[in-house]
Parts: structure tokens; sequence; C-alpha cells
């Protein structure tokens, strides 16, 4: 039997098997969903032991768990490091999705789900291109299963620390980025870094009654808004002094296309210069994601003292992080309005990559990945940050890192009906089944 005709017969029973893995709710960044973490380390666990993979543990660095599996290479070959995580983003507002998040449903020739695209869904791969082979697989491989990818990882580098020989290899394999398109496979050559800081102004000691000093007295929730706008200008640029950009990627990506993907509402600009993937993928971005202030059914005249806001930066790939970190800071702090009082807390901090594919083992995924789909994979950059693509470079010196997929730019990670394409995810298994091979 063909190893495309393998990878044809075990899909079914992986599909069950990723539903079932989708059904846990493992939001890492939400307390109340621990045991449900928990649960999904101890069932993907399951699953490389129902493989007959010799040595399955859980890693744990003080951290949510990571799941590991080793299958020996056989003598000669090399080793191949299969990387997924398991936790997932919340679901936000239930009633917004078209069926229950985590009740995976088939609609269309697409799984949806929370977690049926990212990145349950490269877990599922992984577990296909493994049962082709009946657990034997024909090089080395050990399969490295996070459960805090969603919230920065926390615990990565001690997990690389305390398992430095176990978590080596000669090749990775990461499945959590994004295709090009529906049916056209992409490997992610340039990753994006990031910086996070909360920054908190102050202007009072206490609330105070807004007409009677309103116009004389400063409210801390306007000057974060004035501080806030300094990280743009007009045109959207990012604004903060010391951030650098990478050349502009060959690739470009049609703004019709774009418009249609992020649901741009009609007359909203983009913002910033130059080619989209260059501002996408090569270049600074700067986001406020949240605000601490007083919600508006509870507001009263009264001109707050205290508000704060979280800020991230996404870096160009070959920006320095502690860099960028500081000069995140100094932008904060030397753009207080009318004197107010400014704290800036660093958070997550993770550098960017640039992946080189000029070399045989990167041809024979190249050619791997084309066979499976029927087109050749692009390569292209991912505005998100990965920032174990990077650990796993420094670490292992000639090591190949690849970046691989099985979402698409209609997967709607994160957001609201989470899908997964079924035919692609046919592909990818049949992809990584073939890379191995050709490995051998």
């Amino acid at each position: 039997m063909s190893l495309t005709d393998r990878v044809t017969d075990v899909l079914p029973s992986v599909l069950t098997d990723l539903k079932r893995l989708i059904a846990i709710p493992s939001v890492s960044s939400l307390p109340d969903h621990h045991d449900h973490v928990l649960a999904a380390a101890d069932g993907v666990a399951d699953l490389l032991r129902d493989l007959g993979c010799p040595d399955v543990r859980l890693l744990d660095a003080g951290g949510k768990p990571a799941v590991y599996g080793h299958f020996p290479a056989p003598y000669g070959a090399p080793t191949v490091l299969l990387y997924a995580h398991y936790d997932v983003q919340p679901t936000g507002d239930d009633a917004a999705w078209t069926s229950a998040p985590f009740s995976a449903m088939e609609r269309d020739g697409r799984l949806y789900a929370r977690g049926s695209a990212d990145d349950k869904g490269g877990i599922g791969v992984h577990l296909a291109a493994l049962r082709a082979f009946d657990g034997r697989p024909p090089v080395g491989v050990k399969v490295f299963i996070e459960g805090e990818e969603e919230i920065g990882s926390p615990s990565m580098s001690g997990l690389l620390d305390q398992h430095a020989a176990d978590l080596a290899a000669d090749v990775f394999v990461i499945a959590d980025a994004v295709n090009w398109n529906v049916g056209e496979p992409s490997f992610t050559t340039t990753l994006r870094g990031m910086v996070d800081a909360t920054v908190t102004v102050s202007t009072l000691r206490t609330g105070l009654h807004s007409g009677q000093f309103g116009g004389v007295v400063p409210d801390a929730l306007t000057a974060l808004c004035r501080l806030l706008a300094t990280l743009h200008d007009e045109r959207g640029n990012v604004a903060v002094a010391g951030l650098t950009s990478d050349p502009d990627p060959v690739v470009d990506y049609d703004e019709d296309r774009l418009r249609d993907e992020t649901g741009l509402l009609d007359g909203v600009q983009w913002i910033g210069d130059g080619p989209a993937t260059a501002r996408m993928w090569t270049r600074p971005a700067a986001s406020v994601l949240a605000i601490d202030a007083t919600p508006v059914q509870d507001a009263s005249n009264t001109l707050i003292p205290t508000a704060r806001a979280k800020v991230s930066l996404r870096l160009a790939p070959g920006q320095d992080a502690d860099a960028a970190e500081a000069a995140l800071r100094d932008h904060l702090l030397a753009n207080a309005p009318w004197g107010a009082r400014v704290e800036v807390e660093a958070g997550q901090n993770g550098a960017g990559s640039v992946i080189s594919l000029d070399d045989d083992r990167a041809r024979a995924a190249l050619d791997a990945f084309a066979e499976a789909f029927g087109v050749a994979p692009v390569e292209i950059g991912v505005g998100g940050s990965i920032p174990i693509v990077a650990e796993f470079a420094d670490r292992n010196p000639g090591a190949l890192v690849l970046v691989t997929a099985v979402t698409d730019p209609t997967s709607h990670m994160h957001g609201v009906d989470e899908s997964l394409d079924l035919g692609d995810f046919a592909k990818a298994a049949l992809a990584e089944a073939l890379f191995l091979q050709r490995l051998a």
C-alpha cells in the first residue's frame, strides 16, 4: 500500500480523536480551565501511547505541562522534532458562534471549533503522519506538544534548559503558522518578534467633580489617550524611535483579498505606508490591546485619577527584543502629556526569526509539500510571533527549523467560528509523512 493510501486510511480515526481533543476546553489563560488543560495534556499523551511510543512523558518547568514522546531513530537516520500546542484561546461570546465552540462541527468541508485550526489541528497532522507509519517512522521522531503557547510560553526556557537533550533534533517542524491560501501551502521564512507592556497614567490623588474642575485639571483617561496616540504618526506608521524594519518581502498581498479576509468595514482605511506584506511581516506594528478605566455603565461626572492600558509591539524579524522593549519604555515615559505620571511594566518579550530554506533537507520538505498539495509552496512571512522558533534554532546549531501550517487565511484563529479546511488537513498530513519518508 502506498504512503498516500496509508494516510488516507488513518484520517477518519485521526479526525475522531481530534474532535475528542477539541471537546476539552484547554484555555491556558483562564484559571477556571486549569483542570481542562491538564486533561488535554493527558489526552495527547494517551494518543502517543496508543501509537506504541516507547517513551511518553509530561514535562513540567513550573507551568502548564508539555507532552513529550520519543520514537528512537533507526541507525544512521536523523531525528525530527514535531511541535504543536494543545492550549487554546478563550472563545469570547459563545452566542456569536454558529455552533458550540467546543463541539466540533463539520460544515461545507470545514471543521468548526475553538482549537480546530490553532493548534489542535497541528497535533492531528503529526498524529496522522505517525499513524501512517503504524508508529514506526523511518526517522527518529520526537513529539513536543506544549500547553502555554497562547500565554507566551512562560516556562519554555525552563523546559529547554532542563530537557536540552530530550528536545534536541536535526530538524524541527513547527505546525503552527498559516498557509498562503486554501489549497496553497506555505513555509514561513520570517516571523516578527514581540514586546508588550502595561502603561499606567496617573494625574490625581483622587477623583474630582468634572464640572467643578474640568478645564483646569487633566483626567488620567484623557492623558492616557493622548499618550497612546503618540505610538503612530498621522498615517498610522509606528512612531517609536529605535525600532527597525527588515527588507520588504518579494510576495505581495492583493488588497481586495486582504479586505475580504479581514472584514475591514467600508470606508475604513489601511494604516501605514508601503506594501501590505511589509507592514504585516517585516516592519514593526503597535496595537493597544486593552484599557482599564471606568466602564461606561458605571460612569459618573468624575475626573478619573488613574487609567492603564496594555500596549503590544510586533517587531521586525531582525529586531533585538530587549532593545525594542527599552525603546517602548523610553517612548512612553518621554511622551507623558501635561506632566502626567507614567509607569511602564514590561510584559512578554520574544525574538523574531529569519529562516533559510537553502539546504537538502529543506528542498526535501518543499518537494514533499508540492507533491501532497499539487502546487509549489509559497515562502511567506507571518506577522505573528512564535518565539520558540528562535529558541530551537539558537540551541541547535546546524538544525533546520521548518514552520508549516494546517490553517488558511479564513480560519479565524483566535476569533469566532474558528475553522479548519479538511481538504488541506489531509494534504498537510500527507506532506508531513512524505517529508519523513524522504528524510530517511
